[in-house]
């Protein structure tokens, strides 16, 4: 049987509609997005645009602020200490890769974990991995919501992750492992140097593709009955159309024949990778209210 589609745009939307009603009941509180972008990338403008537009549909004040792609290590370090002090904003973000004579680590170091709504400061990193109270980055964020929203909650479950990069892999990991609701896995991390990875992934009951490389989670990697989570973006040419399209880091097709449970790209992560981050701008907002 065909796996069920687990719609990413559907709980996307449900998420902003409860956000509608967190966000007034701050009143005449401030929940303020800024996004820091330094020069110009076509695909970094689109993922603006779609924080721009999740932002107005939920009613978060938002604004883009833009540095020369020459600007300096000291000018983005300053431009993100004027975000700190701004009481417009209760969160930040930083929109990568820098331009490559920047230091990306001391520029997220350099964001107040208080407004570090797409959890890429080391405190926020560290506390993730202790259990306290911070922001999930908004990716890692996004599948556990994925997972427990549509019914396949990782409790009790094995989890396989394939990719550690430091915006999903590592902390999703982390997430994954908490003993906490919603988490409370057992958890393996495949990657590059990772042997006979088709084994590991098979003994999966969420499987979890982050590796950035177009379709190569196979169906033979993938036991029967699990759910597969494809974090993956990629840009192919379609045969048919000879146009770009966006594929997964799953094969969809054959994989979706096995699976209990899927999400397709686009319409998967995505969406609710986007409404995780205006979660942690309101929940942002709501601490430094009871602040």
């Amino acid at each position: 049987m065909p796996a069920e589609i687990i719609d990413g745009r559907a709980v996307a939307a449900a998420i902003r509609e409860e956000l509608k009603g967190r966000l007034a009941a701050l009143g005449d509180r401030p929940a303020g997005l800024a996004a820091l972008a330094v020069g110009e990338d076509a695909a970094a403008e689109s993922y603006l645009r779609g924080i721009a537009r999740g932002c107005e549909a939920v009613g978060i004040y938002h604004e883009v602020i833009r540095l020369p792609e020459t600007a300096s290590q000291q000018e983005l370090e300053d431009a993100i200490a004027a975000l700190n002090a701004d009481p417009r904003f209760s969160g930040i973000i930083l929109q990568l890769p820098l331009p490559k004579h920047l230091d990306t680590l001391k520029a997220e170091s350099a964001i107040s974990p208080d407004k570090d709504v797409d959890g890429t400061n080391p405190i926020s990193t560290g506390r993730l991995l202790l259990g306290e109270q911070t922001f999930f980055p908004s990716t890692a964020y996004g599948v556990k919501e994925l997972l427990t929203r549509s019914g396949n909650s990782p409790e009790g479950k094995h989890v396989v992750i394939c990719g550690r990069s430091n915006i999903v892999g590592k902390p999703l990991a982390g997430i994954m492992m908490q003993k906490q609701p919603g988490a409370n896995a057992t958890v393996t991390v495949c990657h590059t140097g990772t042997k006979n990875m088709a084994e590991i992934t098979r003994q999966a009951d969420i499987l979890v593709a982050a590796i950035g490389r177009p379709r190569v989670i196979t169906a033979d990697m993938v036991r029967d009955g699990a759910v597969v989570i494809d974090v993956g973006v990629n840009q192919v040419e379609d045969p048919e159309t000879g146009k770009p399209r966006l594929v997964g880091d799953v094969d969809f097709d054959a994989v979706a024949e096995k699976a209990s449970a899927i999400t397709p790209v686009p319409g998967g992560t995505g969406p609710v990778t986007s409404a995780m981050l205006l979660t942690n701008t309101i929940a942002a907002a709501e601490r430094l209210a009871q602040a």
